[in-house]
């Protein structure tokens, strides 16, 4: 069992073509996860509250 789903998450990565709907960086789980846990917790996130406590200087990202 555990091997099928390791399996299933390794040929969802590799093999899932990109789509206009794909925000991050990369594309698959990894994608899809991520784009699952930044609208899970928008606004709690150093990316969202940064410039509260950052002034002035050079931006990071």
């Amino acid at each position: 069992m555990l091997a099928a789903v390791f399996g299933a998450g390794f040929a969802w990565e590799m093999y899932e073509e990109p789509t206009i709907f794909d925000r991050a960086s990369g594309h698959g789980f990894n994608a899809t996860m991520n784009n699952i846990w930044d609208s899970n917790n928008r606004g709690r996130q150093w990316k969202d509250i940064r410039h509260k406590y950052i002034e002035g200087g050079e931006d990071e990202e």
